[in-house]
């Protein structure tokens, strides 16, 4: 069972994260530069939020404007779930499933931040292990040597 740690091995540590003063504006530019769909907000280097398209797209859809110039601190989602490096990806799927979230900052026993999932990166990880799993049941089935 692979674990945080191992799918951060694979994935890279990079996180992307913007000062609570930026704007919805700014934020978004980063988004989009970087190819990503959420940033933490932090706050003297402590986070406070997470900010996604999909908060974005939420608070856009019931303003006139576009919201462009707000400051990202009033759209952000301010609860925020946690994982360690050594959780497993099944705990972060039962997590991300049950609290209906799609990103996990990652922080070690210092609480220090390593990372950041998204539930991307535990489909493709839980698809590797299952296609793992499979092509070891084959190779017993047909009588092939092993080699996982």
């Amino acid at each position: 069972m692979a674990t945080v740690k191992n799918l951060l091995n694979t994935k890279g540590n990079d996180v992307w994260t913007v000062p609570i003063t930026a704007t919805v504006k700014e934020t978004l530019k980063l988004l989009a530069e970087k190819n990503i769909g959420a940033v933490l907000v932090l706050e003297d280097k402590k986070i406070v939020g997470i900010f996604s398209e999909r908060d974005y797209a939420r608070h856009a859809a019931q303003e006139e404007s576009m919201l462009l110039d707000v400051l990202v601190s009033g759209l952000m989602t301010r609860s925020i779930y946690y994982v360690g490096p050594q959780q497993t990806v099944d705990e972060c799927m039962a997590l991300m499933t049950s609290k209906h979230i799609r990103h996990l900052p990652v922080l070690d026993a210092e609480q220090k931040l390593v990372g950041l999932i998204s539930i991307g990166d535990v489909v493709r990880q839980l698809l590797e292990e299952k296609e793992t799993t499979i092509q070891g049941l084959e190779n017993y089935i047909l009588g092939r040597e092993y080699s996982g």
